[in-house]
């Protein structure tokens, strides 16, 4: 991780670009919630996503990783030491391409982390192909003919992968966003957003305007409150990731913090797993290293 103390006053991404309302929103949640900067990790993939790291004028700690791969970066992070705040971003193609798999099998873990898709439709860093998200039939305008494949649903697909809280929102409404993103990192276990996100240069399809006039906020309670209601909610929570009659719903889909963390399932050996974070142990002692590579080695010898 490199610790930032310089931000340029410049960035790359191209006029009215969605990411700069995620940038903002993000920022200001962070700032909002009071977060000791020391502690807090921003983690991204590749895509133009993955420079939003480098945009931050926030004196926080970043890592830009590799294709599809952002989110094993983060669980690392988090579980070498619990005590930091790791949110994650990724584009669309990044997280639900290249990077599916990681991305559900994340949920199965529920680490306590943040997962912010940028969902634009497209791939805007290589030039406009179709992402996951688009849907089908749909042409825009650096495509040659109209999308040949069906479009995932990220709402869905997180609720159904396991994730203890989901939500969607979009890039143009930064207060909302930022209540949203508040509202994940408050949240104890695995959050995703999935952030609407235009893209003007390459999609002129899903625009401002287009956007604006379809954008619905839910108005229902998300929470989980008791074993008994879960699969109540989460059904009614995936019913309504789809349901599009009276425009697109935004906000919080489903928050279950009934379930236990992958770091409370070790912190308080539920099941007999007795290692420490890395970042809890001790290593040496006055200079003096205090692991025997030699039992190492015996914990791992086949015989």
């Amino acid at each position: 991780m490199s610790k930032i103390v310089y931000k340029p006053d410049w960035n790359d991404w191209c006029p009215g670009c969605g990411n700069f309302g995620i940038l903002s929103a993000e920022e200001q949640a962070i700032q909002e919630l009071g977060l000791d900067y020391n502690k807090v990790v921003i983690v991204s993939g590749i895509g133009c996503s993955g420079k939003l790291p480098h945009f931050t004028k926030l004196p926080v700690s970043i890592v830009h990783t590799l294709h599809g791969r952002a989110i094993p970066f983060g669980i690392g992070i988090k579980l070498s030491n619990p005590e930091l705040e790791v949110i994650i971003n990724g584009g669309d193609g990044d997280q639900l391409g290249i990077g599916a798999g990681a991305f559900v099998n994340a949920a199965r873990r529920n680490v306590d982390i943040t997962i912010i898709i940028h969902d634009n439709g497209v791939y805007g860093l290589t030039k406009g192909q179709a992402s996951p998200t688009l849907p089908l039939g749909i042409k825009t305008k650096h495509i040659p003919r109209p999308n040949i494949n069906n479009n995932l649903n990220p709402v869905t697909l997180a609720l159904a992968a396991g994730y203890t809280f989901v939500a969607r929102a979009y890039a143009y409404d930064v207060k909302h966003l930022k209540d949203i993103i508040k509202a994940a990192i408050r949240h104890k276990g695995s959050a995703v957003i999935d952030v609407l996100q235009p893209c003007p240069t390459y999609n002129d399809i899903y625009t401002k305007e287009w956007y604006e006039k379809r954008l619905v906020k839910l108005d229902w309670d998300p929470v989980v409150h008791d074993e008994k209601e879960s699969t109540q909610k989460l059904l009614l929570a995936i019913q309504k990731s789809y349901d599009y009659e009276n425009g697109i719903p935004i906000g919080i889909f489903y928050q279950n913090e009934l379930v236990p963390t992958y770091e409370d399932r070790i912190a308080l050996n539920l099941y007999n797993y007795k290692e420490r974070p890395p970042a809890k142990q001790e290593i040496e002692d006055n200079g003096k290293p205090l692991t025997l590579i030699s039992e190492l080695i015996k914990l791992i010898r086949v015989s």
